[in-house]
């Protein structure tokens, strides 16, 4: 193993070492969450690395997603993200995607095998037909709830979705979930009630209002995403 990764190798041992070197991890949505798992992940040692966003850096991006900086302003998400992953990795392998994940195009993001899948998706819509895809095809999947509008990290947990309470999006889920017969879903969540923020801006194409967010949530569900996926490839359940 190389001095990059000798420290991670020291906790997880050469084999599990070898086992994320080897694995396969898509990353779906590049933002707050998504970002900071992407970077994770590469840290963490995962040789290959699908980033997949439709999104361009803007400067409200600035205080929260590790591909927003002012040199990368009005580029693609996903290929800003490339570059900063492999100044870290040159060895990895990452592909950057720069388009939305959506039921009729599902078949071309699927033409690659993954050991596990990262949901970072805002929309509900979209964000339903992957964890129903990944499952049937057997993919291990964590997804992401609400972050914004927190302000405590100490709350989020990894948890099944059964499980949650005070997120209005995991209530959703859970009922779009029932209707598709999945049981069980591991997600990174807060119990935490959200905040109500003053509306400074017009919300996009198919949300209600624009949340308002804290770094070291997002950061943080990231992080805890990362994981989840690094422990169980580490231990052969990728």
């Amino acid at each position: 193993m190389s001095e990059m990764f000798l420290r991670n190798e020291m906790l997880l041992g050469f084999p599990a070492m070898e086992r994320l070197k080897n694995a396969h991890v898509a990353v779906f949505g590049l933002g707050g969450v998504g970002s900071w798992c992407a970077e994770a992940l590469c840290r963490a040692g995962v040789g290959r690395l699908t980033l997949i966003d439709s999104d361009v850096v803007s400067l409200s991006n600035l205080n929260r997603q590790l591909e927003a900086l002012h040199s990368t302003l009005e580029a693609p998400k996903a290929a800003a993200l490339r570059e900063r992953l492999l100044d870290i990795n040159p060895a990895a392998d990452i592909t950057a995607l720069p388009a939305r994940y959506e039921a009729s195009s599902r078949e071309a993001f699927f033409a690659a095998r993954y050991d596990y899948i990262a949901d970072c998706i805002d929309l509900v819509a979209h964000k339903l037909d992957l964890i129903e895809t990944a499952l049937s095809r057997g993919v291990p999947i964590i997804s992401a709830l609400g972050t914004g509008n927190k302000t405590d990290l100490t709350r989020l947990e990894i948890t099944d979705i059964s499980k949650t309470k005070n997120c209005p999006l995991a209530r959703v889920m859970r009922k779009e979930l029932r209707r598709r017969e999945i049981k069980r879903l591991t997600v990174v969540y807060s119990p935490e009630e959200a905040l109500e923020p003053e509306q400074r801006e017009a919300p996009p194409p198919g949300r209600r209002s624009v949340p308002g967010s804290l770094v070291w949530v997002p950061a943080s569900a990231g992080l805890l995403m990362c994981q989840k996926i690094v422990l169980d490839i580490a231990d052969g359940n990728g």
